[in-house]
């Protein structure tokens, strides 16, 4: 922890909880013409300017949702906003505003709260949002986390979950099971640091999915592609629980079942090798570990031949009658395995 390291580092006490706010915030500059009152009073004013607004909260806690033995605070703040962002993207919506909430015990020092700012600030510059609130407030059970996300959009752009249609391509940007594995190189080397504080960590030659868990990004381009190429989602998800749980989730709120080709699955090379290293299997990261935020989506069969060849975009199945339910089309054999929510879940992952 900093406090170890610097014995001059600042008390939260010298500062009150107003203080502190503005202490933290007054650097955070705004770029969205709908932000019209911000940080200062009693709340935020957001002008939609006739279009809909979107709206999503997500909490991160300590040793639920992270471990600070591992986890750097800059990269912790930039992966609290990315989260949420990540929501208002699967939307089909373009994010606008964050409002910011802490719950911090007395062994984090101001120094502490402003590397979680600085990450922050990062996220809002990158992504061109305005951080326009929030609350601070004492806890006795460590750091938590809750951002509020903000977003705006016409409503013939709004994508949701309950509209994919029989017959329907499923899609899914980027690649998969990249955060997973990168979790668990961490957790490995820390494990290590633990039992003997004097080795190093063999970090070396993991970097991509190192980043992609420390450092995830929301895909909030994927907006502007799929606008580009003249293609409107039929439903849309992000993949933060793992692969299988989200097609679980648009399966449930669209009524139609789905097939999902293992071969399809794009999983990058270094994901594979290293899940193999550890004795795991490469699908089951991307079916199950989830963090990964790419958006996983439907498209109606007739943009097939718009999207096909995009680099951005692989095509893993089609949607087909509910009452033939949700399997995983096995790699050369064809054979049928049931789709289970075995992905990330907060009350029982512990």
């Amino acid at each position: 922890m900093l406090e170890d390291k610097n014995p001059e580092l600042t008390p939260i006490s010298k500062y009150g909880e107003f203080g502190l706010i503005k202490h933290l915030t007054e650097k955070f500059s705004f770029e969205n013409s709908s932000t019209e009152i911000s940080i200062g009073d009693d709340a935020a004013v957001i002008n939609p300017e006739g279009q809909k607004v979107v709206l999503t909260t997500d909490i991160l806690a300590e040793g639920v949702h992270f471990n600070l033995g591992y986890v750097p605070l800059k990269h912790l703040g930039y992966k609290a906003v990315v989260v949420n962002l990540s929501d208002i993207a699967a939307m089909n919506a373009t994010p606008t505003q964050i409002l910011i909430s802490l719950a911090i015990s007395n062994r984090f020092p101001v120094e502490a709260l402003e590397e979680i700012y600085a990450g922050i600030a990062l996220a809002c510059k990158h992504y061109k949002v305005d951080l326009v609130g929030g609350d601070t407030t004492s806890s006795t059970s460590g750091l938590v986390m809750s951002i509020t996300a903000i977003g705006l959009e016409n409503s013939e752009n709004i994508v949701r979950r309950n509209t994919a249609k029989e017959n329907d391509l499923l899609v899914v940007t980027g690649d998969l099971g990249g955060a997973y594995a990168g979790l668990q190189i961490l957790e490995r080397e820390h494990s290590v640091y633990l039992a003997n504080p004097n080795m190093q960590p063999e970090m070396e030659g993991y970097d991509y999915i190192l980043e992609r868990q420390l450092k995830p990004e929301a895909r909030t381009d994927i907006k502007k592609t799929l606008k580009d190429l003249d293609v409107l989602p039929t439903s849309m998800i992000d993949v933060s629980d793992g692969l299988s749980s989200e097609i679980l989730h648009l399966s449930d709120q669209s009524k139609v079942g789905f097939r999902l080709y293992e071969e399809k699955i794009p999983i990058d090379s270094l994901t594979i090798s290293t899940a193999e290293e550890l004795n795991l299997n490469p699908v089951m990261c991307a079916l199950s570990g989830g963090e990964d935020y790419e958006l996983l989506f439907t498209i109606s069969p007739n943009d097939f031949e718009k999207i096909k060849n995009h680099p951005d975009f692989t095509i893993i199945g089609h949607a087909v009658d509910i009452e033939q339910g949700n399997y995983l089309v096995a790699r050369g054999s064809n054979e049928l395995v049931a789709l289970n929510a075995q992905g990330w879940d907060a009350f029982l992952n512990k």
